[in-house]
């Protein structure tokens, strides 16, 4: 290729301590896929150094957009919620000063605390520098189009700043009734990065389109991991929806005007060349779901090793012309989240 592509990995996970405190207190599973222990994938996990930066530059990843790992802080109390986000940016946005040029952010945002989401927000993208958000659809049994979000949103769209979504587990009835009973543990891994994760937050989609977030607010723009959590593959069939649900645009406009799709690790031409015509090449970007996709995993991660340069061959081999490809590993993210690095990004401490 003439010029080397630039890649932005959007779906790159860390956990911080408090973040490990605080899920240890709240009862979550203190497994390697949460960050605890010395296995492999649980000191990735935690690690934000001199290892990361060799697997990105392994994986041919120039830059990492950091954010917690799921569930974040939406399965916590609404007090923990608060004071664990805000430590955690702070936290984060430490690392993107170490290393502005291999490191951005995503904040996370207490939704188990509505009423001071939108200000965790706003203090993200203004006093430090993140370049929008990352929320895990439902915040307990609280759906995504909750009223009480609604002012989270308004505030996404004011600021310009992008909500990129990733799945959590779906709820206990729902694990219940269709996850449970399989023998081997079957049961439990496809309630989770099998399938069931991408189906849960799926309908979260779905239920923003058809509860009028987006059309209260037009210019809100959403990242959908995972080439667009399942249902990107059938808005031909629900699209039918329209009517019923009085939508103000075809169902298939709402994914062109108001949401970015990346792979989030899963490296499929099939699922790669599905989504360019569902959406154009303008509206993805990219993602390699570091480090449950590097290198040794725990048994049940369905992804593709990323490591070994895949990530990076994967786009370079994509039936794309060269400007599709240089969009998708860097331009859109620029498109979309550029104006904050040009004069919106992290203010002087001392003026704060």
């Amino acid at each position: 290729m003439p010029n080397r592509l630039r890649i932005v990995a959007l779906e790159e996970h860390v956990v911080p301590p408090v973040l490990l405190d605080a899920w240890a207190r709240a009862g979550e599973p203190q497994i390697a896929a949460r960050g605890y222990g010395d296995e492999p994938l649980a000191r990735r996990l935690r690690d934000v150094g001199d290892l990361r930066l060799a697997d990105m530059d392994d994986q041919g990843v120039d830059v990492a957009v950091l954010s917690l790992a799921t569930p974040g802080v939406q399965s916590l109390a609404a007090a923990d919620a608060l004071s664990v986000a805000r430590e955690a940016n702070d936290t984060l946005a430490e690392f993107v000063t170490a290393d502005p040029q291999r490191f951005q952010a995503l904040a996370a945002i207490p939704t188990p605390a509505p009423e001071a989401a939108a200000a965790e927000l706003e203090r993200a993208v203004t006093r430090l520098g993140f370049r929008g958000a990352m929320l895990y659809g439902r915040t307990g049994d609280r759906p995504a189009d909750a009223p009480e979000l609604d002012d989270l949103y308004a505030t996404a769209e004011r600021l310009g700043v992008p909500l990129h979504f990733h799945p959590q587990t779906p709820v206990q009835a729902v694990l219940d009734a269709y996850y449970s009973g399989l023998p081997h543990g079957v049961g439990q891994v496809l309630a989770g990065p099998g399938l069931g994760w991408y189906y849960d937050l799926g309908v979260q989609y779905l239920r923003m389109i058809f509860s009028g977030v987006f059309d209260r607010h037009p210019g809100l723009q959403v990242i959908a991991g995972h080439w667009g959590e399942v249902v990107l593959f059938y808005l031909d069939h629900t699209g039918y929806l329209q009517e019923t649900a009085k939508l103000e645009r075809p169902l298939i406009d709402y994914f062109r005007r108001n949401f970015w799709v990346a792979g989030s690790g899963t490296v499929s031409e099939r699922y790669l060349r599905w989504t360019a015509e569902a959406v154009g090449t303008d509206r993805m970007l990219y993602s390699t779901d570091y480090p449950y996709t590097f290198g040794t995993r725990p048994a049940g991660f369905p992804f593709i090793d990323t490591s070994g340069g895949v990530a990076r061959s994967f786009l370079e081999q994509a039936p794309f012309s060269e400007e599709e490809k240089a969009a998708i590993g860097s331009g859109n993210w620029e498109r979309l989240t550029g104006h904050l690095a040009a004069g919106r990004g992290r203010q002087d401490t001392a003026s704060a």
